[in-house]
């Protein structure tokens, strides 16, 4: 159970630095989605927290309840993007709720963690 749940936090790690790096360089891709939405400002702060959350989750691996911190705001910052998009109007939600429902999954997995 341990390794399963240090991998898919470290799996989940890497995809959110992977978004956040890609916003500091202003992907098209993700700069075009985030337009979409009517997001033109602020990401910048979007990549920060990204990579805040990223780096929480590798230091969880350590401290457990830095994973739960961690996984408690990428589930609030995907349930943010849920709303954004819906919004919008834009139905292209099914990302941002798979992430949604791995950051509660790792968060989860961290509190089963210490809790034994």
């Amino acid at each position: 159970m341990i390794v399963a749940a240090h991998a898919i936090s470290v799996l989940y790690a890497a995809v959110l630095a992977y978004s956040g790096i890609g916003k500091l360089r202003r992907d098209p891709v993700q700069v075009a989605n985030l337009e979409r939405v009517g997001v033109t400002r602020g990401i910048a702060v979007l990549a920060v927290l990204e990579l805040a959350a990223a780096l929480g989750l590798v230091a969880g691996l350590a401290v457990w309840q830095l994973a739960v911190a961690a996984g408690a705001g990428a589930a609030l910052y995907f349930a943010g993007a849920l709303v954004v998009h819906m919004r919008a109007g834009d139905r292209a939600i099914v990302v941002p709720l798979v992430l949604l429902g791995t950051a509660i999954v790792v968060m989860a997995s961290a509190v089963a963690r210490g809790l034994t």
